[in-house]
Order: C-alpha cells, then sequence, then structure tokens
C-alpha cells in the first residue's frame, strides 16, 4: 500500500473509537505505522469548557500543523462535525494522503460521526471502518460505572446527559470491528464478558498484521444502524462462559405497566448490561426500546410496532425492518413481543426471570382484552411523555 490515490479517488476514512485513551493512541500509531501516507485527525473536546475543541493532525513521523475551532450552539461534538469534514476534505483534496485515520475523543460515540462522515462527505470520503480500541481489563469497570460523563469531566455538552457506562456499551456494540490491546490483568472473565456482549464483532489485536487492511475493508452506515434499532437489532445469544452469563427473555404477553415500573430499579441493576425492546399492556401500539448499563435505564419510545400500521404504510418501512418482523411474526400480536437480553458475570438467571414474569399481564388481567388494558394506570407517562415533564 504505496504511492497517491488515484486522481478523483475518494479518501478511505476509518474512525477508532473508544473511552481507553491508551488503546486508541496505540491502535492509531499502527495505522499509522502500517499504511504508509496515513494522517490521524483527532478533536480534544477537553478545552470546550473554554469555548474551543483543538484539532491535532499527525502521520507517523509526527505532528503537523494543527489549531482550535470556537464550540457551535455551545456544543462540543456540532464543532467537531463543522471542523472534521473540511478537514478531512482538505487532506482528499492534496492527493498525497491515503487514509485518514479519525481518532474520536473519549465521550464520543462512532455512530454520530459515521453518519456525519457518510452524510457530509458524500464524494469526497469514503468511510471504509469504524474501529473500537479496548482494553479488555477496563470492560468491565466502564461498563458497570453509572457516573454521569459530566461527572468525570467527559460531557461533549453542558446539556450532555450521558453515563458512562451506556457510552462505553454504544461504543462496543456499533462497530464490526474490536481491536484489543495487550493487557497483563485481563482474564477469562473479561474476554468472556466482551464476547458476549458483541458476539458478532471480529476481534484482533492491535499487532496483528491484518489490522491496516482491516482499515480498508468497507462499512455499510446504513446496515449498522438497522442492526442497532431496537427493532431489529442484532441482540446477543444465550450464552454462559466464565461466569459470564446472558440470558435472553423472550415473551408475548404484554407487561403490566404499574408492576413494571415498580421493578425498573431492580432490573436496571439485575445485569451489568441488558437491552432490547418491550411492549405496555396501556400502549399496545408503540415499540419501546429498553438500555440499561451500570444501573441506569433509559427506555424511550421508537415509533410504532408494525402490525399496529394499516398495510399501505409497509411500504415506507426499510425492507430489514419488514423482515425482522416476518421473522418473528405472531398470528395474535404481530410483531409485538418482549425481547430483553441481560449480560453480566455472576448473573441470577432465575431471580431474573421470575422478577420479569411478575411484570407480565396474569391470565384475568389479559382475558380484559384492549379494553381493559386501557384502563391500567399509565405509570410510564413521567417516562416517556415530554408533555407530562413540567418545568423545573
Amino acid at each position: 500500500m504505496t504511492g497517491h490515490r488515484p486522481e478523483g479517488a475518494r479518501l478511505p476514512v476509518v474512525l477508532v473509537a473508544g473511552m481507553h485513551a491508551d488503546a486508541r493512541t496505540e491502535v492509531v500509531d499502527r495505522l499509522l505505522a502500517g499504511v504508509p501516507g496515513s494522517v490521524a485527525v483527532h478533536h480534544d473536546l477537553s478545552t470546550a469548557a473554554h469555548g474551543t475543541v483543538r484539532r491535532t493532525v499527525r502521520d507517523a513521523t509526527g505532528d503537523r500543523p494543527g489549531g482550535e475551532t470556537p464550540l457551535v450552539n455551545d456544543c462540543a461534538c456540532c464543532a467537531l462535525r463543522e471542523d472534521l469534514v473540511p478537514e478531512l476534505a482538505r487532506l482528499a483534496a492534496d492527493g498525497a494522503t491515503r487514509l485518514a485515520v479519525v481518532e474520536l475523543w473519549d465521550s464520543v460515540e462512532p455512530k454520530a460521526m459515521a453518519e456525519v462522515v457518510a452524510t457530509y462527505g458524500a464524494g469526497v470520503l469514503e468511510l471504509t471502518n469504524v474501529l473500537t480500541a479496548v482494553d479488555p481489563a477496563l470492560v468491565l469497570p466502564c461498563l458497570a460505572n453509572g457516573d454521569d460523563l459530566a461527572d468525570v469531566g467527559l460531557a461533549a455538552a453542558a446539556s450532555d446527559r450521558r453515563t458512562v457506562g451506556d457510552t462505553w456499551a454504544r461504543q462496543l456494540e456499533y462497530p464490526p470491528v474490536l481491536v484489543l490491546i495487550d493487557s497483563a490483568v485481563a482474564d477469562d472473565e473479561d474476554r468472556a464478558l466482551l464476547a458476549q456482549l458483541h458476539p458478532t464483532a471480529r476481534q484482533v489485536r492491535a499487532d496483528a498484521p491484518e489490522l491496516a487492511a482491516l482499515a480498508f475493508a468497507g462499512f455499510d452506515v446504513e446496515a449498522a444502524a438497522a442492526a442497532q434499532h431496537p427493532a431489529c437489532a442484532l441482540l446477543p445469544q444465550e450464552a454462559d462462559e466464565a461466569g459470564v452469563t446472558t440470558v435472553v427473555w423472550h415473551r408475548r404477553r404484554p407487561f403490566h405497566p404499574e408492576r413494571l415500573y415498580a421493578a425498573l430499579e431492580d432490573l436496571s441493576c439485575a445485569a451489568t448490561r441488558s437491552r432490547g425492546r418491550f411492549w405496555l399492556a396501556d400502549r399496545p401500539d408503540t415499540l419501546l426500546a429498553w438500555e440499561a448499563a451500570g444501573g441506569a435505564l433509559c427506555v424511550e419510545s421508537t415509533g410504532p410496532w408494525l402490525a399496529g400500521l394499516p398495510d399501505a404504510a409497509w411500504e415506507m418501512v426499510p425492507p430489514v425492518r419488514r423482515a425482522a418482523a416476518s421473522l418473528d411474526w405472531h398470528p395474535e400480536h404481530g410483531d409485538r413481543c418482549q425481547h430483553l437480553v441481560f449480560t453480566s458475570p455472576g448473573l441470577d438467571r432465575e431471580g431474573l426471570e421470575l422478577l420479569l414474569e411478575s411484570c407480565l399481564l396474569t391470565d384475568a388481567e389479559y382475558a380484559t382484552g384492549r379494553a381493559g388494558w386501557a384502563r391500567l394506570p399509565a405509570t410510564f407517562d413521567t417516562l416517556l411523555d415530554p408533555a407530562s415533564w413540567g418545568v423545573s
């Protein structure tokens, strides 16, 4: 891999994400050394509190001239978006850069930046892969960390309400490749947890000869987004290895809103990581997403179940979602279901399943049908309806 890019060819771009800064640096250094003509771009958001974002650019020989960019709408990630694509376009125009390695800052999630590059760099840039750099020994501590990013100096904006655990989970589960640095303290439990959280990811060592080739392997932004969407996510399967267990809980009967609400704290703390989709009896047409990490839980509406749409509306639904629904279709409930996945060391499977089962409608409640379900307490309104949040 030597020489200039062919004239008119788009500049290949690979994203390197991850909360482990030392691991990211090692992966970026190895890419710069392994791909002649590669250049790394990094935006340091730690200076955002002072109104600027610092950009650094380097190649295998050292730093190149960098710069600063002001905040946009008091949002560091907005500033990154506004500055990153023009900088990459400048590298594309010089003809000498063979690969742009974008090292994302600690709490920046790769999905958002992948979509920025694919959308705003169309015709000039080609997103060729997304990698997350991982120190295996830090997977569990980061995932179990329920601190707000703002409390540990990693918030990307004043309004950033994410936690360390849920941010790390999305960094880990989005990319097709996880690059692992050598860790003397990582054990079998760490490796089992990593494998169960993202079983379809290709894991490679940072010093693997194929790392450079993986930077050019190709990346489908739409397919990656579909794989994360609650309606058709590629969720982990049942597993049990080295003390780490993944439980897949799949039921058709709806949840009783009041009993589920009362159990949320216990369920969110039952596993290091849980995610999936679910439905409530009093909201039978709303597909609800479940994401929990580090004891922090997020539930949100992601639109309708396909079973609640008129036939004519199906043509407007992406094919991948229609396919996912058809594979899991029920004659009575359609694609409505409870599909939740819990992964954790030391998981109490029996206690978890008993708690989940207790939150479903009883036979008597189920027999009342939709008319009866509609009279159940609308306990989730405070979580799901912005109009009910009020102003503090």
